[in-house]
């Protein structure tokens, strides 16, 4: 992702706890409320996705997001408590664009045409915001578009023979593992455009180094697939591939589970 030199203003600083209260007030309150700046969460909330979108999550702090839309620093304290608030509400408001109808994974025609749909779709999310991916996060943000994301997802499970909390962990895998191919798809992507190469001329550069330093005969496996899944693929890898073969493993696996 690009990088930026920028570093945290004093308010991002004194702003960096969470107060739960009060983000909860600012992801389920009104958003498009102006303040006497003339300002509203949800501006606010849009000019700091766009600035994650150009320079990654670094480049959002209240001082640039507040230089993007022309206002005093300030002035955004008033919608927003601090950085931490800002970037739950950036996670909750681009959840929002992942179903333009919440009965979508419902009206698949089994759960695991369903379970196929929310992984492209949840894949697509990532592809639009990458920044998404440099994001810790443990504890989910239980903002209103998350939720009614939650409920659209687990709608499909509902009723097939699994308990609730086998629901839970179902969607949880298939959605832990589309972030973890997204993770490395936006990796290689990164590495593609910071060197300028693709991976077919990556590997002619660095095949005769590698020969040099490294004992094939001490390697015979890893050698014989790395060779095989090269010629294959002809890249350092494809992610969308090793998404889809993943998830048939995933759904064979919820298969044998509900034949109990």
């Amino acid at each position: 992702m690009p990088e930026t030199t920028e570093q945290p203003d004093r308010t991002d600083r004194k702003s960096a706890t969470v107060d739960p209260v009060r983000t909860l007030e600012l992801l389920w309150g009104p958003q498009d409320r102006p303040s006497r700046s003339g300002l509203t969460a949800r501006a606010i909330a849009a000019a700091a996705i766009e600035l994650a979108g150009t320079g990654g999550i670094d480049a959002v702090s209240m001082r640039s997001v507040a230089d993007r839309l022309g206002a005093a620093t300030m002035s955004l304290y008033t919608h927003v408590p601090g950085k931490p608030a800002l970037v739950e509400l950036m996670i909750d408001t681009v959840n929002g664009e992942v179903y333009a109808d919440p009965d979508e994974p419902a009206r698949q025609p089994d759960w695991r045409a369903a379970l196929r749909l929310i992984a492209r779709r949840n894949w697509e999310l990532y592809a639009r915001h990458p920044w998404l991916l440099q994001i810790p996060q443990g504890r989910p943000v239980l903002g209103p578009n998350i939720n009614r994301k939650y409920e659209a997802e687990l709608h499909p499970l509902d009723g097939i023979g699994l308990t609730d909390p086998e629901m839970d962990a179902v969607l949880t895998t298939v959605l832990v593992h589309v972030q973890g191919m997204a993770r490395w798809q936006a990796a290689l992507t990164a590495d593609r455009s910071g060197s300028g190469e693709d991976d077919e001329q990556w590997w002619r550069e660095i095949e005769p180094a590698l020969a040099a330093v490294m004992d094939r005969a001490a390697f015979p496996v890893s050698g014989r697939v790395g060779r095989a899944v090269g010629e294959q693929l002809n890249s350092a890898g494809d992610p969308a591939a090793s998404l889809d073969f993943g998830l048939d493993r995933i759904l064979d696996g919820v298969e044998r589970l509900l034949a109990r």
